[in-house]
């Protein structure tokens, strides 16, 4: 069998390596003012939604990573969340998993560009089954760090779905210890806060590493948690903090009592995926306490 003529989507790390995509299909592409925003469908990883020449979800897989980022945030909390904040998240699947909670009675979304957030309401209508129209949710297409620093709400949950934090990116200053000290102070006590973090391949793991090193400063407890997301062709990094409670302390009984008593239907996330994704490499830890940058509003970390 010949190979077909496959269009590929080149997916770089780094300068020096990337990911091909074999595409199938061009669903949408187009320009916003904050980035380049392409819908591809795969063959491999079926529809996907691509910002700047990135990959951020796919059909595949998107379960994987929005199960593992809510739902053990919402563990953190000593009861169950009522009030949440999300910053970014446009696909919508990081409000279809808190809406899975009878308890949420308001969710905040900000996200400041509408048109990501219009052209996945339309194209991706598996990955937000229709949450934007649940009565319970805010939708605000402003700058998040200015809601932050104007409001006078707080929230029992704080979801961070944002690009890395690249020096020149719309999301640079929502990853800064200016802004940690400014968010610490939305969260109610037993209040937890959860983000992407970027790649825990060793070539790119510094600017996980500072990101951690950055919420050091401002929260009590903050942990690394990973899993592979197959569409990255990487071990994900993921990020847990909170003023109240050690997410270390988390096990695999209490998240299989959680799952049960919530009546969750998850696909990936229980007790054991739980062990996994919080035991950490050797090599990777090592590398955590090696590196000791911090970034701030006016000392970037600049990353791929």
């Amino acid at each position: 069998m010949g190979i077909p003529e496959w269009n590929w989507l080149i997916d770089y790390a780094s300068p020096y390596h990337g990911y091909m995509y074999g595409v199938k299909q061009h669903i949408y592409s187009g320009s916003t003012p904050f980035q380049r925003v392409d819908i591809v469908d795969t063959y491999t990883f079926g529809r996907c939604l691509v910002l700047d020449g990135k990959i951020q979800s796919s059909a595949l897989d998107e379960y994987v990573y929005h199960e593992i980022l809510v739902h053990p945030a919402v563990l953190m909390c000593p009861s169950l969340p009522r009030e949440a904040l999300i910053m970014g998240g446009g696909e919508g699947a990081v409000l279809r998993e808190l809406l899975k909670y009878p308890s949420i009675e308001s969710i905040v979304m900000v996200d400041l560009d509408k048109q990501v957030v219009d052209i996945c309401r339309e194209y991706l209508p598996s990955w937000h089954e229709s949450s934007f129209n649940d009565k319970r949710v805010e939708l605000l297409h402003i700058d998040a760090r200015k809601y932050i620093e104007e409001t006078h709400r707080c929230f029992d949950i704080v979801i961070s779905d944002l690009t890395e934090p690249v020096d020149e990116g719309p999301s640079y200053l929502l990853f800064t210890r200016e802004f940690y000290n400014i968010l610490i102070k939305r969260l109610k006590p037993g209040g937890a806060f959860s983000l992407q973090s970027g790649s825990l391949s060793l070539p790119l793991l510094s600017s996980h590493a500072a990101v951690k090193n950055t919420l050091e400063c401002s929260f009590n407890y903050v942990c690394t948690y990973h899993t592979y997301i197959p569409s990255f062709d990487s071990s994900w990094g993921f990020i847990l903090a909170s003023q109240d409670r050690d997410p270390g302390e988390l096990d695999a009984v209490e998240v299989d009592k959680h799952i049960e008593k919530n009546g969750l239907e998850l696909k990936y996330y229980d007790g054991e995926t739980h062990r996994s994704m919080f035991s950490i490499p050797k090599n990777i830890r090592q590398a955590l306490e090696e590196e000791h940058r911090i970034i701030e509003d006016d000392n970037p970390v600049i990353i791929y």
